[in-house]
């Protein structure tokens, strides 16, 4: 099976490594590059991976994995592709995989050998417990195939979806960004559900499940939505299930609808909105588009 390198052992580094690990991959097909001796001590323990130096890692890896955070890409690039061009000579194409928020695949185009496959990935926070969400863009010169396969990959820690290179600020706004919206979001229920009486054990958990379950109903409404749609040859087309699904439980003039109307009042669509647009633009910001 392909050798895979994954440079960083941050918490998405580790939690790549338990996914692919939970998968079926073989420890023996899996390697970590980490610059901290204690983490990379603490993977070695807790996984029984092999940690050693960038340089070692790439050079017989057929995915590399470039899991560090944005700052420090330009202290792992040189080493990359380095080894890079020592492997260039075996029998595997290499392909390259970028988690780093902001950094475009020409970047790595450009540092890395004439023609090398790029493909970049925004997963999210909830990747850490096998429950993320990873857009895919691939870059000029990944194939179909490949990109199916560092699909494969990245199934190991949730589901998959590919865009546009153009679209990953976006991505990154809305599924990046997103499980501290949701976040907050719990907490100002938790703090209502408290003000109105509840103890704050009880108002966690309530509005923890209630948010699970919701989550699971949406999960379930969609799939059945594409399943139809699939069946009827007709394409996906626009889902409507959230706004469904809100109409389902909301009967009228009941407790349901009094407090959607202040969620409305209070401008929580537009709150959304410039949240979104806000982070959108700070990732823009933050790019690393050039040498």
């Amino acid at each position: 099976m392909a050798r895979i390198a994954i440079i960083g052992g941050g918490s998405m580094g580790e939690a790549l490594l338990a996914g692919l690990l939970r998968s079926g991959r073989q420890v023996k097909d899996l390697v970590v590059a980490e610059k901290q001796p204690e983490r990379g001590k603490y993977l070695a323990d807790t996984y029984s991976v092999l940690v050693t130096s960038v340089l070692d890692a790439v050079e017989h890896a057929t995915y590399v994995i470039v899991a560090v955070k944005p700052t420090d890409v330009d202290l792992v690039i040189g080493d990359v592709a380095e080894a890079a061009a020592k492997a260039e000579g075996g029998s595997a194409e290499q392909v390259f995989v970028t988690i780093a928020a902001g950094v475009t695949t020409a970047f790595y185009e450009n540092k890395l050998p004439a023609g090398a496959p790029v493909i970049r990935v925004m997963p999210n926070a909830p990747a850490l417990v096998g429950a993320g969400v990873s857009a895919l863009a691939p870059g000029r010169f990944a194939s179909a195939e490949q990109l199916r396969a560092v699909s494969e990959l990245f199934n190991a820690v949730g589901g998959v979806l590919t865009v546009t290179e153009g679209q990953m600020d976006t991505v990154t706004a809305v599924s990046g960004s997103g499980p501290a919206y949701f976040f907050l979001m719990v907490e100002a229920l938790v703090d209502a559900g408290v003000a109105a009486g509840l103890t704050r054990t009880v108002a966690t958990e309530l509005v923890a499940q209630t948010m699970a379950g919701s989550a699971a109903m949406l999960l379930e409404r969609m799939e059945e939505t594409r399943q139809r749609a699939a069946d009827a040859a007709t394409g996906v087309g626009v889902d409507t299930s959230p706004a469904q699904l809100r109409a389902t439980v909301t009967s009228p003039g009941g407790t349901t609808a009094a407090g959607l109307r202040e969620l409305e009042r209070g401008g929580l669509r537009a709150a959304a909105a410039a949240a979104v647009e806000a982070a959108k633009t700070r990732s823009e910001q933050l790019g690393i588009t050039s040498e």
